[in-house]
């Protein structure tokens, strides 16, 4: 009784707590008060109650006064319910929780089995247990083996055992048949339940690989464009980079994704210079922009002469800077480098302009992460003076390299050129477009609606003055103010729908004289 209360002291008052507006509370004495105030605390008191002194007046064999200890089954529930969320390994303690379900299960069986045998008299017919005083079965550990054997060749309805005779025995095997039915469903269930989500990530990812197939089958692409494409999603596989990572932290709130993306990707924007001593806002603006790419041996990264469009960091692998014919070698890049951060700046003096300077071949495989010149300037419209830190940096650089025209007047990071400012222009038009769109098929069903229930209350409305009239006719006279009144609200009802339909033609006029967006330059 001192080990079951020390037990619970240590389990519920020690490391455990309640949440209180929020708040995990620790402090013992509201612990305590908590916790007696729950139903637990009763069923846990009557599962402590010391029910084992009474085998001083009985003996030991009578183990049914040990039942109340089963009340405290339901933490065995509790604490698989926790373990299982906290684990790093769910599939595993799944199939142990469920092979200690099975195991627990075939023993209580087994226990019954024997009561029952008791009952009816050990060896009293070839169903029950043979009799104890035979010293092949009289041993305790010979007794439950083959007890535990018995209920197992029964639950699992695989083995031959001795027919019943009585019908007790007739009811208890009926029901063990079918409670072994049942586990053996459950078993079968949960096994492939299991299975199917410990290979869900793998099902996914080669149907991912089957369409792929199936589409170079289809547009018959060349034998070995089809090779290096299958190696490089067997190159992601055995890596364990086949996940993604925007998809996975989606449902994860905006702080705690940032946090993650910077304990996972600061370092390594750290070492891009031009974000060296940056303001941290920036960088965890940054973090959550950077998006990691895969390279396969001999893919080209950037070409000599192209837009630049984003800037790579290397995480994993070796990339070359080559020549035109893209065997001469001039520079190696290995992980921690960066490149193309210049050529996204859009600092005006620059004499390569926004275009990159070098062709960069991956070597190997290589696994980079890439942040685009839109994401930047996303980034830095927050951060003013982080925005003028850039441009000096990069400036700073320029002149080391020689590629700064200083005749050339202050630009920024700020300065679009005008192809850039025409994008813009057209997707800014494109949405505005789809949004006028949308509302005016809002109104005109709006309309449309307000319209019919109008035709509806006019019918109504003359249906119900025709019954009036009818009813005057009979009497020999019609009621004058009802009458008047019946004409004005059929006025009002054809005043209001003239106005609908003039708001309707006024709207199809303005989409008639709205000029159509330009489709080319």
């Amino acid at each position: 009784m001192t080990h079951c209360i020390q037990q619970i002291h240590n389990k519920y008052f020690s490391s455990a707590g309640f949440l209180e507006q929020g708040l995990l509370v620790k402090d013992l004495a509201k612990l305590r008060d908590n916790y007696i105030r729950t139903f637990q605390f009763k069923v846990d008191v009557l599962s402590i109650v010391p029910t084992d002194l009474i085998y001083i007046v009985t003996g030991i064999n009578t183990p049914q006064l040990r039942f109340n200890r089963l009340l405290r089954f339901s933490r065995m529930f509790e604490f698989f319910d926790r373990t299982e969320t906290r684990t790093n390994y769910p599939n595993t303690f799944r199939i142990c929780n469920l092979v200690l379900y099975i195991l627990v299960i075939i023993h209580w069986n087994a226990c019954i089995y024997y009561a029952i045998s008791k009952s009816l008299g050990l060896g009293s017919d070839q169903w029950v247990y043979p009799n104890t005083t035979d010293t092949e079965f009289g041993t305790l550990t010979r007794c439950y083996v083959y007890c535990f054997y018995w209920s197992t060749l029964t639950l699992t309805t695989i083995g031959e055992m001795p027919p019943p005779v009585k019908d007790e025995e007739f009811v208890f095997v009926v029901f063990d048949f079918l409670v072994g039915v049942l586990i053996f469903a459950t078993i079968v269930g949960n096994v492939g339940s299991m299975i199917s989500n410990m290979n869900a990530t793998r099902a996914e990812f080669q149907a991912k690989i089957d369409a792929i197939k199936h589409y170079m089958h289809f547009r018959k692409v060349s034998r070995n464009l089809e090779t290096r494409v299958i190696k490089w999603f067997d190159y992601l596989w055995t890596n364990q980079k086949a996940v993604d990572e925007h998809e996975v932290l989606k449902n994860l709130p905006n702080k705690l994704r940032a946090e993650i993306a910077i304990n996972v990707h600061l370092d390594t924007l750290k070492k891009v210079r031009i974000f060296q001593d940056c303001e941290a806002g920036l960088l965890v603006e940054l973090v959550l922009k950077l998006r990691p790419q895969v390279y396969s041996p001999g893919d080209y990264i950037c070409r000599k002469g192209d837009i630049g469009k984003e800037m790579y960091i290397i995480k994993e692998g070796k990339l070359a800077v080559v020549a035109d014919d893209g065997v001469t070698q001039f520079a190696l890049l290995t992980a921690g480098g960066c490149f193309g951060e210049i050529s996204i700046l859009n600092i005006q003096g620059s004499k390569m302009g926004n275009r990159r300077t070098a062709n960069i071949r991956s070597i190997g495989y290589s696994d980079l992460f890439c942040l685009s010149k839109e994401d930047l300037m996303e980034a830095v419209t927050e951060y003013p003076d982080a925005q003028k830190v850039l441009e000096e940096r990069g400036r700073e650089i320029l002149k080391k390299q020689g590629l700064l025209d200083e005749s050339a007047a202050a630009g920024g990071l700020g300065v679009m050129d005008t192809e850039e400012k025409v994008e813009h222009l057209e997707a800014s038009l494109d949405i505005l477009q789809t949004r006028f769109a949308r509302l005016l098929g809002e109104f005109t069903t709006t309309q449309r609606r307000l319209k019919q229930r109008i035709t509806a209350l006019e019918r109504q409305l003359c249906h119900t003055g025709l019954g009036l009239l009818s009813d005057n006719d009979t009497e020999g006279e019609a009621d004058p103010a009802v009458t008047q009144s019946h004409v004005d609200i059929h006025t009002r009802a054809e005043a209001q729908r003239t106005s609908t339909n003039s708001v309707v033609r006024s709207n199809s006029d303005v989409e008639a004289s709205r000029p159509e967006p330009k489709t080319g330059p």
